[in-house]
Formats: C-alpha cells, structure tokens, sequence
C-alpha cells in the first residue's frame, strides 16, 4: 500500500500541474443519494454502516459523485479537480481482489468545448500510461441512448430501454419483446386477457392503486405496434460495432440512414477523434466499441473509456473514465454543466512496473 500510495501523490502532482485543485472528498458519505446514482456493480458492493444522527452511511466507494455533489454546490466554471485516497468495496466473490484500495483521478467541468475535454482527460491518462504495455479500450453510451430515443415506437418503452442501457442482457430481452421477436410470457398473457379481482391479502408493499396503473401501462404496452425490423436490425448493426474509431465513423455514418437520431451523437465522435488527434493520440488505430462501458457506471452518458494490461488480462482496469453530464443535471438542483473524468488504480500500476 505504500508504495501505491506514493505512486498516488506523484499522479495527483502531476494533475495538479495540468492545472486541478486538489479536493478531498470524506471519506464517509451520505447513502442515500450516492446509492441511487452508482450502478448495480457497486451498489451491491458498497460498506455501509447506519449512524444515529446522521442516518445510513457508505464508505466512500469512488470519488467522482462526492466530487460532482461538491462542484454543483460551490464549484467554479469551468474548474478541474483531482484527489488520491481509498476507495471501498466488498469482494465476497473474489477474495483475491482488494476491497480497500487506492484511487487517483482528474475531473473536469468545462462547458466551452466538451470535445477537447473528451481528449484532455484521455491524453492526459494515456500519457500517465505510456510507460506500461496496455491497451486502450473506447465507446460511446450516448450513441446507443440517442439510437433508441430516436426509435419509432412509445415513450414508455423508449424509457424501459434506456433504464436498462447498462443491463446488457435485460436490454437484448427488452429488444426482443418489444419486436415480437419473443413471446409474451403466459403469466402475463393472463393477465393482458382478462380482468384480475385480487382475493389474496394484501400484504406486499404496492398499494391497489399502485397494483392497476400496472396492469393498465401492461395493456396499454401490448396496444403499441412492433419496433420494426428494419430499426430491430440498426441497433444490433450499431451494437456489433468492434472497429478503429475512422472505420467505426464510416460505419456510423452508414447506420445514421436507417438511425437519423444518432447522428448528432457521431457528430461529437468525429470532433472528439479530431480533438484527440491535435493532442497526439493514435486515432487512426484507436479501437472503438459500441457497446464498450455497458456493464460498469450507470452515470456515464457520453464518451467511455479504458485502459488494460496486455499481458495481464485478469487484472482490473488500470485505468477507466468517461462522460457523465446527466449526473450534473441530478445533483445541480436545476444547474448542468458538461463533465468528463477518469480515474486511475496506483496498486496496479505499480503491480505491472514490478512485473517481469
């Protein structure tokens, strides 16, 4: 953990001379709000203790919303923070990872260019990087949230697609039933046919009323025309896409025809490659996922990325980042601003410079 931690400071210093103010987030936060914002993943991994005065409380399981809580309430526009210190986070399925650990990170709130923000962060973290053998791993969540906006179908399904964005599986689910594609289950088939008197005590925790909006939002769902093929095979199109960021705006640019609301989403990919490349990074071998970040923070709404040791796959990320300009609007209280951050793990990359 030493040396983690020293390799921690050295990495915030060399933020700091990026130009970030250094902040230092408690490490005890609030529960209720932070866990409504983190994803399922750490969710379901958080310590949290209950306090008599203060009510429930979580070690703090990353730095990014605390960071974001503490901008939206006294920050300066635009501004660039950054901060080294322990993380939290049970592992009950895997003893050999550490549940405490260090973290580093750069955040920025700038609402001049998000683009060149984008590139900031990842340059910045690449060139943290260039010493060790990894590999970067890049997507783009708002392309596949702006796809299904953009579908010709009802809002409530639109909503129930974009809440499960980051459930891959889930989503494919939705995706299949919502094109006829998979049948209706035959409870809820039942249900749809005829009406239901509830002769059971009630004894859950919905109310009656509660119990028929949902049996009416069911049927009023089973009146809505099929998502059509012709969308159903453009999302799956976009999802496959596995190519170097010039190929993948090519075919971007192809699947806008059949996905026109994507097309301010590719828009920015074009100008963040742009961007990227003015900083000196590789954009011509540059590898992009479509569905990259689908499985790790449920805040992140735009550019994702991460960092990964080749010879080391078993290893976590060494470093990963994105886009979260929704999570300003949540905790703004009204108030936005575009922002972009990534953080990186010291252990690791410690591990991988001690490594033969």
């Amino acid at each position: 953990m030493a040396d983690a931690r020293l390799r921690a400071i050295a990495l915030r210093d060399s933020f700091v001379a990026a130009g970030a103010q250094i902040v230092e987030p408690p490490i005890l936060q609030p529960a209720e709000t932070l866990l409504d914002l983190y994803g399922e993943d750490i969710r379901g991994r958080a310590y949290i203790t209950s306090d008599a005065l203060r009510g429930e409380q979580l070690l703090r399981p990353d730095f990014t919303v605390p960071v974001v809580q503490m901008h939206m309430a006294h920050g300066a526009d635009p501004a660039r923070y950054t901060y080294a210190g322990e993380v939290f986070r049970r592992q009950e399925h895997d003893p050999d990872r550490a549940s405490e650990y260090m973290q580093v990170g750069y955040e920025v709130f700038d609402r001049t260019d998000p683009a060149a923000a984008d590139a900031e962060v990842f340059a910045l973290v690449s060139g943290s990087l260039a010493h060790l053998d990894v590999r970067a791993a890049t997507g783009d969540i708002g392309i596949l949230m702006a796809a299904v906006a953009g579908l010709d179908t009802s809002d409530a399904r639109k909503a129930a697609l974009l809440r499960h964005v980051w459930r891959p599986r889930r989503f494919r689910a939705l995706l299949d039933r919502f094109s006829g594609r998979a049948p209706v289950p035959e409870t809820r088939a039942a249900l749809l046919a005829k009406s239901v008197a509830i002769t059971a005590p009630m004894i859950g925790k919905r109310s009656l009323s509660e119990i028929n909006a949902r049996v009416t939002a069911l049927r009023d769902d089973a009146a809505v025309a099929p998502i059509s093929a012709r969308e159903i095979d453009a999302i799956e199109a976009l999802l496959a896409v596995n190519d170097t960021v010039p190929n993948t705006l090519k075919k971007l640019r192809a699947l806008a025809r059949d996905l026109p609301a994507i097309s301010s989403a590719v828009d920015r990919l074009e100008a963040r490659s742009t961007a990227m490349a003015a900083r000196g990074v590789e954009v011509d071998t540059l590898g992009f996922e479509a569905g990259y970040g689908r499985t790790s923070m449920e805040y992140y709404d735009g550019f994702v990325f991460g960092f990964y040791a080749v010879e080391h796959p078993d290893l976590p990320a060494v470093s990963s980042g994105g886009r979260y300009d929704a999570l300003t609007r949540r905790l703004g209280d009204g108030a936005e601003i575009p922002a972009v951050g990534a953080v990186l793990r010291p252990g690791i990359i410690v591990e991988l410079e001690g490594a033969p």
